[in-house]
């Protein structure tokens, strides 16, 4: 990732929506203290590791700590939530993911507004996803898969890290386009569902790549396919 100083800088006081005069001076100050990123899932999982990545990133060329801070639970609503309650001084930051836009729609009784109420400060990240079965599953492409779960209706759990997640939505988009019928799990972020994962308690997970691949390469998952029309890593 590069972003330079200025840039951060200035994303950073835009997104304070403070006047023209006052986001200069701020600018050239800040951060005048710690700062920290909420992420909206457990720690482990594929936005954890990008967020502390980037606070790591971001402490040693501005000056001062960036903190992560892990406020799981309603598919990154509670996280969300905390942001939006903190000071819009530009002190808080909130990590967002995919899940923050299907949760827009997904959910109907939402305490804030996620278009009008966040204002973006800057891309950080673009991943695939990788279709994943513990090793005890026959199967090694997604033909097979297919024809394994036609074969046992109902009898294949898949993992997700929360209802309406987007691991969860892309589960289910590929149940409806395949025509089976895997047992959605829910877990309360990526992280503790790829240790159900690895110990067979779920069967497939279709997972970010962040999160899963050092599983992938030692062995314990194995990968069918990832969502890129290309090969998208080396998994051996």
């Amino acid at each position: 990732m590069k972003l330079p100083r200025r840039n951060f800088l200035h994303l950073a006081a835009g997104a304070a929506a403070l006047s023209a005069a006052s986001r200069v001076a701020w600018a050239q100050a800040y951060p005048a203290r710690p700062v920290r990123i909420i992420v909206g899932f457990p720690a482990g999982g594929p936005s954890d590791i990008v967020a502390r990545v980037m606070a790591q990133w971001l402490s040693e060329r501005l000056g001062h700590q960036f903190v992560v801070e892990n406020r799981a639970g309603a598919a990154s609503n509670i996280g969300t939530e905390a942001a939006l309650r903190a000071p819009p001084d530009g002190y808080t930051l909130l990590q967002v993911t995919s899940s923050n836009a299907v949760n827009a729609t997904f959910y109907e009784n939402l305490s804030f507004d996620f278009i009008n109420d966040i204002a973006p400060v800057g891309a950080i990240i673009r991943v695939p996803f990788v279709m994943e079965v513990n090793p005890s599953v026959p199967a090694r492409t997604v033909p097979e898969f297919i024809a394994y779960a036609k074969a046992n209706p109902g009898r294949i759990n898949m993992a997700s890290g929360g209802t309406g997640t987007s691991v969860h939505i892309a589960g289910e988009l590929f149940k409806m386009m395949a025509g089976v019928n895997l047992v959605h799990v829910p877990y309360r972020g990526s992280a503790p569902a790829l240790t159900d994962m690895i110990g067979g308690q779920v069967h497939v997970m279709f997972d970010v790549l962040t999160s899963s691949i050092g599983h992938i390469r030692s062995g314990a998952l194995r990968a069918l396919a990832v969502t890129t029309a290309t090969h998208s890593v080396n998994y051996s």
